[in-house]
């Protein structure tokens, strides 16, 4: 990266009942949307849930990009995620350039909220693993689609066709 260049810096939100043909499908989606992107100018921000936030971490960790955490709360780790998880969570985490934790001690709608806002407030684009359907609550995918429209972000909706949720 040139030294007046500013990278790329790119939010995922995303649905975390994905079937497993369905992250196969997304991953590959994501690989060929990131391909335009030149690596050392590309910055992913997850929060790392399970889902569209994991398999977008390993999408911008496999492209060379540099990745960079939010974590709704101090506690996320321990109370949310579960052991199917746990390898792909730690794994990410150990990649990640850097890993911020929200000031909530527990993992809850306003930690995610806030984790959410946060993200958007760091990225030039977000990338949205969703079907389209409205939002359960201010914490889904829908709502931060919504807010990141609100703010001008550009969306990219990735739902290759075959998908679902789990």
């Amino acid at each position: 990266m040139d030294a007046g260049t500013e990278p790329t810096r790119i939010g995922v939100t995303g649905h975390l009942n994905l079937t497993a043909d369905t992250a196969e499908l997304v991953a590959a989606a994501l690989r060929e949307l990131l391909a335009a992107y030149c690596p050392e100018e590309l910055v992913g921000v997850s929060c790392l849930a399970p889902g569209a936030d994991t398999v977008f971490a390993e999408a911008v960790v496999a492209h060379g990009g540099r990745l960079e955490v939010v974590l709704p709360a101090a506690d996320y780790r321990a109370t949310k995620v579960t052991a199917e998880h746990a390898a792909a969570f730690d794994r990410m985490a150990w990649h990640a350039a850097s890993v911020r934790v929200m000031a909530h001690a527990r993992a809850g709608r306003a930690a995610y909220e806030d984790a959410n806002a946060a993200m958007l407030a760091d990225c030039d684009l977000l990338v949205a693993v969703w079907d389209g359907r409205p939002a359960a609550d201010q914490g889904g995918t829908a709502a931060v689609v919504a807010r990141a429209r609100t703010l001008g972000m550009p969306v990219v909706v990735v739902w290759p066709e075959g998908s679902r949720r789990a």
